[in-house]
C-alpha cells in the first residue's frame, strides 16, 4: 500500500544525494584554483567556498545519503525477493562502491576544510566523474534489470567512462587555449 511512496522517498533522496556529490568536487576544484589567485582574492574565496561546501555536504549530501540507504533497506523489507535476483546483487555492488566514492570524498572534504590541498584541478575533475559511471551503472541495472547482458554493461561503462574523460581533455586543453 505505501511501497510507491517509500520507492519516491528513495528516489528523491538518491537525486539530492548525487547532486551533492556532483557539486562538492566543483566545489573542491574551485578552491584549488582559489588558491592559486592573489593572496587578496585568496583570503576572500576560500573561507566562501569552505562554508559552501560545509554546507552542501552536511545538510544536503550526507542527510541525503543516510535517507537514500534507510528507504532502500525499507524497500528490500517489502521486497525481499529482489535479494534472490542477480541484477540487484550487481546494483548492490555498485551502491557499495558509490558508499565508497561518497567516504572518500568525505575524507577530502575533510581536507580541504583544513586546507590540506593534495589534488590538482584536473585530477578532480575526473574524480568527479566516478559518481557519473555508478549513476548509470545503477539506473541502467535498476530500469533493465536481467535483460541487460553484464558484457553489454560493461563496454558501456568503459565507453562512457572513455567519453568523460576525453571531454574532460576537450575542456582542458580548449581552457588553456583562451
Amino acid at each position: 500500500m505505501y511501497y510507491n511512496y517509500i520507492k519516491a522517498l528513495h528516489l528523491i533522496f538518491v537525486i539530492t544525494w548525487f547532486a551533492g556529490l556532483f557539486y562538492i568536487p566543483r566545489l573542491f576544484i574551485y578552491h584549488i584554483e582559489a588558491s592559486k589567485k592573489p593572496r587578496s582574492e585568496a583570503d576572500i574565496l576560500i573561507p566562501q567556498l569552505k562554508l559552501m561546501a560545509r554546507r552542501l555536504w552536511y545538510i544536503i549530501t550526507w542527510p541525503s545519503a543516510l535517507l537514500s540507504i534507510i528507504f532502500a533497506f525499507w524497500l528490500i523489507l517489502l521486497m525481499p525477493i529482489w535479494l534472490e535476483q542477480s541484477w540487484m546483487h550487481l546494483k548492490l555492488t555498485f551502491v557499495t562502491l558509490l558508499i565508497a566514492y561518497h567516504l572518500k570524498t568525505h575524507q577530502m572534504f575533510l581536507k580541504f576544510q583544513n586546507d590540506q590541498i593534495s589534488f590538482n584541478s584536473l585530477f578532480m575533475r575526473i574524480w568527479n566523474e566516478g559518481a557519473t559511471l555508478l549513476l548509470f551503472a545503477i539506473i541502467f541495472l535498476v530500469t533493465l534489470k536481467d535483460t541487460l547482458h553484464w558484457i553489454n554493461g560493461v563496454i558501456g561503462l568503459i565507453l562512457i567512462g572513455f567519453l568523460l574523460i576525453l571531454g574532460i581533455r576537450i575542456y582542458n586543453k580548449r581552457r588553456k587555449d583562451l
